[in-house]
């Protein structure tokens, strides 16, 4: 058993929380150490090439924690580098489109499937191309929606706040009109307006979090390879971002779902 190592959980800003918030519920027992580009965010808008470049810095700052397993907790991240990370970091490594499409195919009962998430996570195909792997009968429909990180980033996510519903409306229309009855959060960020997306959608249609199923696969892999940490005293995690801690201690509360101790320090991500 491990009792050292931490699991290494990036994103491309602050969403990846969320993630954070269920690793500590799955696996109380583990070190989480977190980095959140926040200077460069978002990454849903840039190139593959920069996609890449990031991705790679980010889970290099992590293997010099010595971490024994990487996460990106990040749509894009997991869209676009996820093939080329798990093929040649040194730890284990996941993603949250693989978890998270085999638990949407597994809940859908109609046989059809929305996926919401950044441009380049939804122009990647990257959930519909392994959804309908595990089940070529589903339907799949995308739809990018840009302005929910910014809203999620800015603390905008009241299910009654006026502006957080005509986003949301005006995003997920299509999908509903298509009579999907699972819908992929395939943002980190976007559990935070879970309340709001699942007024609009109705009760009808299960919403999926990323960050929720990947939890609960990374915990699979680590008991396969026997990597869990079986030290119960409590677990504090490290936060790392490479813009000011300032904007993080805002909101870290929010995307936690508590308020708790923390240190937060700033790296120069560029080094890596």
């Amino acid at each position: 058993m491990s009792s050292r190592n931490a699991i290494g959980v990036f994103d491309s800003g602050l969403g990846g929380l969320s993630a954070v918030k269920e690793f500590m519920h799955v696996l109380p027992n583990e070190n989480i150490i977190y980095f959140g580009d926040t200077g460069r965010v978002p990454y849903g808008t840039r190139s593959r090439d920069t996609i890449n470049k990031y991705a790679f810095q980010d889970a290099h700052f992590l293997l010099e924690h010595d971490v024994k397993m990487v996460v990106a907790a990040c749509g894009t991240v997991s869209s676009v580098s996820g093939a080329r990370l798990e093929a040649e970091l040194p730890v284990p490594y996941t993603g949250v489109v693989n978890p998270t499409a085999y638990t949407a195919v597994r809940k859908t009962k109609n046989g059809k499937i929305g996926v919401i998430g950044t441009s380049a996570t939804v122009n990647s195909h990257s959930y519909k191309t392994r959804l309908q792997k595990l089940n070529p009968n589903v339907e799949v429909f995308e739809q990018a929606c840009p302005l929910f990180v910014p809203l999620v980033e800015n603390g905008i996510i009241h299910r009654d706040d006026q502006i957080t519903r005509l986003v949301v409306r005006r995003y997920l229309s299509e999908l509903k009109e298509q009579g999907v009855d699972a819908l992929i959060l395939g943002c980190t960020h976007f559990p935070l307006l879970r309340e709001a997306i699942s007024d609009f959608m109705g009760e009808g249609v299960e919403l999926i979090d990323s960050g929720y199923e990947t939890a609960l696969y990374a915990a699979k892999v680590l008991k396969e390879q026997n990597l869990l940490n079986d030290d119960q005293t409590p677990k504090t995690p490290e936060f790392y971002v490479s813009d000011t801690p300032e904007g993080f201690k805002n909101v870290a509360g929010l995307f936690l779902g508590r308020d708790m101790e923390h240190t937060v320090t700033q790296i120069d991500i560029e080094q890596y």
